[in-house]
C-alpha cells in the first residue's frame, strides 16, 4: 500500500492536483502578498541599497533595481505557473522534482537551504546593529560582549540580539501558520508606513546634481549592482513554499507571488531614487544609508523611526526566511532525502514543529556565534541558481506535460522562461569569482551528503528497488 500511494502521490503532482497532508490551509491571496512584502522587504532596502550605489552601481542603482526586478519578475511568472500547476509545499525543490528528477531537486534544494539559513542569519546579525543602534540612541548601550561575536579582529563574545530575535520567532512559527501571519501583517503595516515617510519626507530635497555622474562605473558596475541587491528581492518564493498553506493555492500562489513583487518592486526604486538624489553616492557606504541620508538633509529626527522601520522590516525577512527554510525541510524530509522527522507534523499546530525548531536553533547559533559580514553574494548566487532552474523547469514541462491542468500560465512562452534562465544566469556572471568558489564547495559538499544519506533513503529509489 505504501508504494502505491507514493507513486499515486508523485502522479498527482504530475498532473497537477491536490495532495491532503497535515498541513492547515488557512492562507489568503492577501495573507500571501502579506508574507512575501515581509520576506523581500529587509536588509535589501535598508542596507545593501546604499552599499550597492557606493561601491558599484552610483546613482544608476536605479537600472540596477530594475534589472534585477526583471530578472525576478520573469522567475515570478515561472514560480506563479508551476505553483499552479504543483500546489504542494516545497517551492523551487518540488517543481525540480517533478521536471528534472531528484538529483537536480536536491541540489536546489542544498541550494535553497544555502539562501534562507544564511539569509536569515546575515539579516538577524543586521537587525542586532539596528536595535543596538536604537538603544543607544535611548541612552541604553549593550556591551560589546553581548552584542558582537568573538573573532580574531574583534573581541566579542556573543551576538545576544540576534540569537534571541532568531528564537523568538521560531516559537512564533512553531505557534502556526496563522499565528505568523498575523504577526506578519502587523510589522509590515509600520516598515511600508515607514518607507512612505522616508520618500514622502525625502522627495523634497532632491539635489539635481547628486545624479551626476549617473553611471560612475560603467555598465558593468550596474550589472554587478543588480547582482549584488538581488538578495533584496529574495522573499517572494518564500510564498511559493506556502502552497499546502493555502485555502486556494491554484489561484492564490500566483496572485501572492506577482502581487508581492509586484509592490516591493515599487518601493524599492522610490527609495533609491530618493536616497541617490538627496546625498552623493559615495557617502553611502555606511551601515545605515537611509539615517545618513536624512542626517545630510537635517533631518535627524526622523532617524529614529527610521530605525523602527529597519527593525521591523528585518524581523519580517528573518520570519519569511525562516519559514521558507522549514517547509524547505519538510518537503525533502517527506521525499526521503532528509530524515522522516523533518516531515512530522504537530497536529494542534499544524506545523513541521520539529524542523522548525531545529532550523531555528542552528540559525540562532550561526547569528550569535558567527562573525560573518556580508554573504549576501553567497546567498544571491544559491538563490539566481534556483531561478534560472525553476525557468527551465516550465520549458520542460510544457513539452513532457501538455495536458496538465494549469490555472495560470506565463505569457508569452516560450520566449519570457528562456529569457528568464538567461536573465538570471547573466547576474550570476555578475558575482565575484570568490563567490563561485565558495557556491562551488557548498554544491560538492551537498552532492556528498546525497550519495552517503538522501539516495539510499529516497522514497524514489526504495520504491523502484520494490517494483
Amino acid at each position: 500500500m505504501a508504494v502505491s500511494r507514493f507513486f499515486r502521490r508523485k502522479l498527482l503532482v504530475a498532473e497537477g492536483l491536490e495532495i491532503e497532508t497535515g498541513l492547515k490551509r488557512t492562507l489568503s491571496s492577501v495573507d500571501l502578498i502579506l508574507l512575501g512584502v515581509g520576506g523581500i522587504i529587509g536588509a535589501g532596502i535598508f542596507v545593501l541599497t546604499g552599499q550597492a550605489a557606493a561601491l558599484h552601481s552610483g546613482p544608476a542603482i536605479l537600472i540596477s533595481f530594475i534589472l534585477a526586478g526583471i530578472a525576478c519578475g520573469l522567475a515570478a511568472y515561472c514560480y506563479s505557473e508551476l505553483a499552479s500547476m504543483i500546489p504542494v509545499a516545497g517551492s523551487a525543490y518540488t517543481y525540480a522534482y517533478v521536471a528534472f528528477g531528484e538529483v537536480i531537486a536536491w541540489v536546489i534544494g542544498w541550494a535553497l537551504i544555502l539562501e534562507f539559513s544564511l539569509g536569515a542569519a546575515t539579516v538577524a546579525i543586521g537587525w542586532s546593529g539596528y536595535l543596538s543602534s536604537f538603544l543607544e540612541g535611548l541612552g541604553f548601550a549593550i556591551p560589546p560582549y553581548l552584542k558582537t561575536a568573538f573573532s580574531v579582529s574583534v573581541d566579542g563574545g556573543i551576538n545576544l540580539p540576534a540569537t534571541l530575535v532568531v528564537l523568538a520567532l521560531t516559537w512564533v512559527l512553531s505557534r502556526g501558520i496563522k499565528v505568523s501571519s498575523i504577526l506578519n501583517m502587523v510589522i509590515v503595516a509600520v516598515k511600508v508606513t515607514v518607507i512612505l515617510v522616508f520618500v514622502a519626507a525625502g522627495a523634497g530635497y532632491i539635489n539635481p546634481e547628486n545624479y551626476h555622474p549617473f553611471m560612475p562605473f560603467g555598465f558593468n558596475g550596474v550589472v554587478s549592482g543588480a547582482a549584488v541587491i538581488f538578495f533584496a528581492y529574495i522573499g517572494f518564493d518564500i510564498v511559493a513554499t506556502l502552497a499546502q498553506e493555502t485555502k486556494n493555492p491554484q489561484r492564490d500562489v500566483p496572485i501572492g507571488i506577482l502581487g508581492s513583487l509586484g509592490i516591493c518592486t515599487v518601493l524599492y526604486l522610490a527609495v533609491a531614487a530618493v536616497l541617490v538624489g538627496v546625498i552623493s553616492y559615495t557617502e553611502l557606504n555606511v551601515p545605515a544609508p537611509i539615517a545618513t541620508a536624512l542626517d545630510s538633509i537635517q533631518l535627524g529626527i526622523l532617524s529614529p523611526i527610521i530605525k523602527i522601520g529597519a527593525i521591523a522590516g528585518l524581523t519580517t525577512a528573518m520570519l519569511g526566511l525562516l519559514l521558507g527554510q522549514n517547509r524547505i525541510f519538510y518537503a525533502m524530509g517527506r521525499d526521503g532525502l532528509l530524515p522522516q522527522w523533518a516531515a512530522k507534523i504537530s497536529p494542534r499546530t499544524g506545523t513541521p514543529y520539529i524542523t522548525t525548531w531545529v532550523v531555528g536553533i542552528f540559525v540562532a547559533l550561526i547569528s550569535g556565534l558567527s562573525p560573518i559580514g556580508k554573504v549576501s553574494e553567497l546567498v544571491s548566487i544559491g538563490t539566481l541558481f534556483a531561478f534560472s532552474l525553476v525557468c527551465g523547469g516550465v520549458l520542460i514541462l510544457r513539452y513532457t506535460q501538455p495536458n496538465a491542468p494549469r490555472v495560470f500560465k506565463v505569457p508569452f512562452f516560450p520566449l519570457l522562461p528562456i529569457l528568464g534562465v538567461l536573465a538570471n544566469l547573466y547576474l550570476m556572471i555578475g558575482l565575484p569569482q570568490v563567490t563561485w568558489s565558495y557556491f562551488l564547495y557548498w554544491a560538492i559538499l551537498g552532492l556528498a551528503i546525497y550519495l552517503f544519506y538522501g539516495q539510499r533513503h529516497s522514497l524514489l529509489n526504495r520504491a523502484k528497488e520494490l517494483v
